[in-house]
């Protein structure tokens, strides 16, 4: 069931946008493994993204405050440039989603989501994560009760891509799945807002 919204209050995430040929190659993947397994929804191909920091549920005042911070912490760092290291069923045992894993090799991908992390904590606007930074893209989820059976799946785009922009989305529930707008974006390596 999903939770009833309370209009002072919005979802939040900041995230990493793929660019178009990338987010393109990764959809008709995804469309691959989807087709004839009825236990799989494919998020949409405009979700498709990399989470950095997820917030939550957050006042709508503080939609402002929360993309100042987020957008002083990165200004002028450099877009990651992430690729394909494999696909992964999320959790393994009992998985709820199928994710492509991204490798970060010159870490930057990592030190954008640090920098949101330690800023927006700083301002009280975010509490740490226990577990580290994991880049990946979330690629179809398991639909509620279904057992994915088949886990073999053909293999994953090999592409890298850079991921030139930091994109402060808010996220609606719905029941056919999250909505995601973009409320406010940030080109990596500009100097600020």
């Amino acid at each position: 069931m999903i939770p009833p919204e309370r209009p002072e209050e919005v979802r939040l995430f900041l995230a990493l946008d793929l660019p178009p040929a990338a987010r393109t190659e990764l959809a008709s993947w995804r469309d691959s493994v989807v087709s004839g397994r009825e236990g799989l929804r494919p998020v949409l191909d405009e979700a498709l993204h990399v989470t950095l920091v997820f917030l939550g549920r957050r006042g709508r005042a503080l939609v402002e405050t929360v993309w100042q911070t987020a957008a002083a912490a990165v200004a002028g760092l450099p877009a990651p440039t992430l690729a394909s290291r494999g696909a992964k069923w999320v959790p393994p045992r009992r998985a709820r989603v199928l994710a492509l894993d991204l490798e970060d090799p010159e870490g930057r991908a990592a030190a954008v989501q640090g920098a949101l992390s330690a800023a927006l904590v700083e301002a009280g606007l975010h509490e740490a994560e226990p577990r580290p930074f994991w880049p990946h893209v979330s690629v179809a989820r398991v639909r509620g009760g279904a057992k994915v059976r088949d886990r073999a799946l053909p293999p994953p785009p090999s592409s890298r891509f850079t991921a030139s922009g930091v994109t402060l989305y808010r996220s609606d529930l719905h029941p056919s799945g999250a909505r995601y707008v973009a409320l406010e974006r940030l080109d990596l390596g500009e100097s600020g807002i």
